[in-house]
């Protein structure tokens, strides 16, 4: 019986992937369903000799609780974003100065949703959303049901694997038909049909949208060398690897492939906004590195963006949590990239004067990165009225008298009480990057500023369930609820709170550098600035602007009411004894190693104290340098810094 039923599984698999994968079928729906159905039918009664790697696993009929917070293993990062040919040139400029002999892989850009699939013995364990890069949500089993996922490899390896999900144009119309007939708001293109399919709690919902997958990156230490050789891999593996990919060796035949994949992307049976370009060679990547946010060895390019002519109406001011007021158009609503704009950012002042935006003008509205609908200029032949738009002087918030500096492009209100700027930080501080008090978004804060119970994120820890019962919609269950969500919030690791505080020019990248730095908040208040400085990737800039926020006296009463409250302060990730051998300098890595990945050597000097930065200065303590080793070890031996090689490290 065992025999039968993987004989059965191992066909049925292999006819899924010559219908879905190959798209060339051997056998007819009819024999593949009866195959199936036999399956299905030992499987209910030998329920105890299932294989994971059943097609049956694919069907849906489990209804989900919801999704569990998944701690990426290997951080996935965001791409530099390039817009024109210029800022190509300027990429591969960067990337030559140190690598002259660079080739590049270039790749389609799915409109999809990335995703991470971990396998551990072969067998599928974990799929995982991106999230904000560290932290993303466990939809395994959403992911299950996706066909060309391979649930079982051919191989037992223990891997991660990254790759975009998406919606097939075929698909999306399809979906979007049934909810037309069943009176159902339509989808407004694949890429948020594919996102609310993934969010499903009922997987059966999941498996009859007939989502697909591309896969581009081993994202564990891979035994590959290039990227070429990386998608070679995967495909082996079963998965599905785009067939458009191409290796070029300069960024003219980087343009010449751009513009060919434009002339064919209506043609394509899903949706693309760009191509990416990726150094091809791994050891070249790992040397190059990343910045706080994305891979120097990297870049998004993006096309250009859909246009269309709308009636300017009105011109609304709001304020941010930094006092910035910042102007948006509400226009006559048009059709871009998908979705009905009917308003648009006009940036700042300064934009408005440059651009010599009018009342009732007829502007130029497009998707500035394909999300954000923005003014891009006037349609002068049309202009009805020489009256120019009114610049408020005063916040629309508190009244306060609003300014415009030399160095700034933006208005803004200084009034530190403004209820705009105090609303907004309260939103921020809850948010799901911040402190993730689920349950508080910004109708919530709303209320509880409106009735005068929170005034500053402090307060927060002080609301009670009474507090909550005050407030329209709130009943003792979701009041309990929210309290519960407001108390968990305390046991944070620090780099959250510091976040949510909204100091300027310090974002989660930031923070986390930060905390791994200083190990708690009131460290990183006594630091010097040249220390904060020092930090790779972070600069001066958010150094005075953190000794800036640190010296205010409002800010040191709320870091206490924090405290007492019983919010943790502390960075709870790894730390460092300050007795390690690396502690407090700062290493460099460089050359091929030949028993460490890069990821890997990385890990152990942070383990050891160290910080690793991407290149050689006067700050640079020591040099780690492999096989190959290039410029940098030609500067780390003209400025006199120590260098050791990879036996040494692994003596430590």
């Amino acid at each position: 019986m065992e025999t039968r039923m993987k004989e059965l599984v191992t066909l049925l698999n292999h006819y899924a992937e010559e219908y879905y994968t190959k798209d060339a079928p051997s056998v007819s729906d009819y024999e593949y369903d009866k195959l199936y159905r036999e399956l299905v039918a030992l499987e209910e009664a030998h329920p105890e000799l299932v294989q994971p790697n059943s097609p049956t696993h694919r069907v849906g009929g489990t209804i989900l609780k919801g999704f569990e917070k998944y701690q990426h293993t290997y951080p996935l990062y965001s791409l530099q974003d390039a817009f024109s040919y210029e800022e190509l040139v300027a990429f591969d400029q960067r990337v030559r100065k140190e690598f002259p002999a660079v080739t590049y892989v270039c790749e389609l850009k799915i409109d999809g949703l990335s995703i991470s699939l971990s396998y551990v013995e072969g067998v599928l364990e974990t799929g995982a959303t991106r999230g904000d890069g560290s932290i993303g949500e466990n939809i395994t089993e959403n992911l299950k049901r996706v066909r060309d996922i391979p649930l079982v490899l051919p191989e037992p390896l223990t891997l991660t694997v990254r790759g975009e999900c998406y919606m097939p144009r075929a698909s999306f119309d399809a979906v979007n038909l049934s909810r037309q007939e069943n009176g159902e708001a339509e989808f407004a293109n694949p890429r948020n049909a594919a996102a609310g399919t993934l969010r499903q709690l009922d997987t059966k919902i999941v498996a009859e949208r007939k989502l697909a997958t591309f896969l581009y990156q081993e994202a564990s230490p891979t035994d590959q060398t290039s990227q070429e050789k990386v998608l070679a891999k995967l495909e082996r593996l079963g998965f599905v690897v785009n067939p458009h990919h191409k290796t070029v060796t300069s960024i003219e035949q980087v343009w010449a492939y751009i513009q060919e994949v434009a002339a064919m992307r209506d043609q394509l049976p899903y949706d693309i906004d760009g191509v990416v370009i990726k150094v091809n060679d791994l050891a070249i990547q790992e040397e190059l590195g990343f910045t706080v946010k994305a891979p120097k060895w990297a870049v998004a390019y993006k096309f250009p963006a859909e246009e269309k002519e709308a009636k300017l109406l009105s011109v609304d001011w709001t304020v941010g949590r930094t006092g910035v007021v910042t102007p948006t158009a509400n226009l006559t609503p048009v059709q871009l990239a998908g979705t009905t704009v009917s308003r648009a950012t006009l940036h700042n002042v300064d934009y408005i004067a440059e651009k010599d935006i009018r009342k009732d003008d007829t502007v130029i509205v497009y998707k500035a990165g394909d999300i954000i609908p923005a003014v891009l200029r006037v349609v002068m032949d049309k202009r009805v009225s020489e009256e120019r738009l009114e610049i408020p002087s005063h916040c629309p918030s508190c009244q306060s008298e609003l300014l415009h500096f030399e160095d700034e492009v933006a208005l803004r209100c200084i009034n530190p009480r403004c209820p705009a700027q105090i609303k907004e930080g309260l939103a921020h501080f809850a948010s799901r990057d911040a402190m993730n008090i689920t349950g508080l978004g910004p109708a919530v804060v709303e209320k509880l500023f409106s009735k005068e119970l929170v005034q500053d994120v402090a307060g927060i820890y002080r609301l009670t369930v009474d507090d909550l019962l005050q407030l329209d919609g709130f009943k003792e269950k979701s009041a309990q609820k929210l309290i519960d969500a407001i108390q968990a919030s305390k046991g944070n690791s620090a780099e959250k709170l510091l976040f949510g505080l909204g100091i300027r020019h310090v974002g989660s990248k930031a923070s986390q550098l930060l905390l791994q730095e200083f190990h708690s908040i009131p460290a990183l208040a006594e630091a010097e600035v040249e220390r904060i400085a020092a930090i790779d990737s972070l600069g001066m800039v958010v150094a005075e602007s953190l000794k800036r926020y640190f010296a205010q006296e409002g800010s040191q009463l709320l870091l206490e009411e924090l405290k007492d409250a019983g919010v943790n302060l502390d960075y709870l990730g790894q730390k460092v004894a300050a007795d390690a051998p690396l502690s407090g300098k700062t290493v460099v890595l460089t050359g091929k190693l030949e028993r460490l990945t890069r990821s890997e050597a990385k890990a152990k000097l942070e383990a050891l104290g160290a910080k690793v930065t991407g290149s050689v200065s006067k700050n640079t303590d020591l040099l780690v340098a492999g096989s190959d080793a290039g410029s940098k070890l030609s500067k780390a031996q003209e400025l006199s810094i120590e260098i050791q090689d990879e036996a040494w490290l692994e003596s430590l």
